[in-house]
């Protein structure tokens, strides 16, 4: 809210300045869109972007033609650490001084393993003739692009920013994370994993056991949150359709259980303006403007992520981390 300062027979009306926003993961599918809503609202946001290589930064600056080379930081941040060792470079990267918020982005990212590619085609003709489906997606098994597996980049990665959050001062935490995290069977959590069960997969406990830490540490400091979990991810733009936000997994019962990217960047940054001084954790899928909720529904709904929002806070729905 402005500011009106007495000037004469006049009040002058001084803005905020714009709230500074360091997203993670910038050069990602849904971190660059981010980035990208937080550049176009200058007056609000002042934003910051994480990558992890140069590579990375030359491609984020491409495909986000306004990138000045002040916007981005280079960090691993699985090796981010609390500080104590002081020959550690990468304790607090520079140009980070002033944030005022932290959207995480960063994942582990799955890819298909060749040699388990090249035999689901082989098998294709074989399953054709007995009947069956010539391909299945979940008989291929998968590896984690450049070695960064769950426990490493949605855990130990995720608490790591978060304690960088804790240790600059800032004031809000937004977390974009994953639907079904309440069961620990959910197909997402054998990706990564071997038959018999070892293997580095459990992305979605991972995920969940940094938001509770986030929660926790959240009690002990004064920082705010909002924890997103998203149902599947699209390509489409935003605004297109109405939010439906609830808690605990319900909506992942529902036959349409997805949500643009673009749509979950509006979200994030709803969560700065809207669910500014909140401690909020929530699920949110999109679904078309004018569909009813089904009979008993929880959700809170709205055409756009501020609307829904503003329903979500206002019925006090809150998310169980037990």
């Amino acid at each position: 809210m402005a500011a009106l300062l007495p000037w004469g027979n006049y009040a002058l009306s001084i803005a905020p300045p714009p709230m500074k926003v360091l997203v993670t993961g910038a050069s990602g599918k849904t971190g660059r869109l981010i980035f990208e809503a937080l550049l176009e609202d200058p007056t609000k946001f002042k934003a910051c972007g994480l990558v992890r290589s140069v590579q990375s930064a030359k491609a984020l600056r491409k495909m986000v033609s306004n990138t000045g080379l002040d916007q981005i930081v280079i960090c691993d941040i699985t090796v981010i650490d609390d500080g104590n060792d002081k020959t550690n470079n990468n304790n607090v990267p520079s140009g980070l001084d002033g944030c005022d918020a932290m959207i995480i982005c960063t994942s582990a990212m799955p890819v298909i393993n060749k040699l388990s590619l090249a035999r689901a085609f082989l098998k294709a003709p074989i399953n054709m003739i007995r009947g069956k489906k010539a391909f299945d997606f979940r008989s291929l098994k998968f590896d984690w692009k450049g070695g960064q597996y769950p426990e490493k980049v949605d855990y130990q990665g995720q608490k790591a920013q978060i304690d960088l959050a804790i240790k600059l001062g800032m004031k809000h935490v937004v977390i974009v994370g994953s639907m079904g995290g309440t069961d620990p069977r959910n197909f997402l959590n054998s990706i990564g994993k071997n038959k018999d069960g070892t293997g580095n997969g459990d992305i979605l406990l991972w995920k969940r056991k940094a938001e509770k830490y986030l929660v926790e540490q959240a009690k002990k400091h004064s920082l705010d949150y909002t924890i997103i979990h998203p149902g599947g991810l699209k390509d489409d733009p935003s605004g297109e359709k109405k939010f439906v936000l609830d808690v605990d997994d319900n909506l992942i019962q529902r036959q349409q259980k997805s949500i643009s990217r673009a749509d979950v960047a509006s979200l994030c940054l709803a969560s700065l303006t809207v669910g500014k001084g909140q401690k909020v954790a929530l699920d949110v899928i999109t679904a078309d403007r004018d569909s009813q909720e089904p009979p008993g529904s929880t959700a809170s709904t709205g055409q756009t992520a501020e609307e829904a929002l503003q329903d979500f806070l206002a019925k006090k729905r809150v998310y169980e981390y037990a």
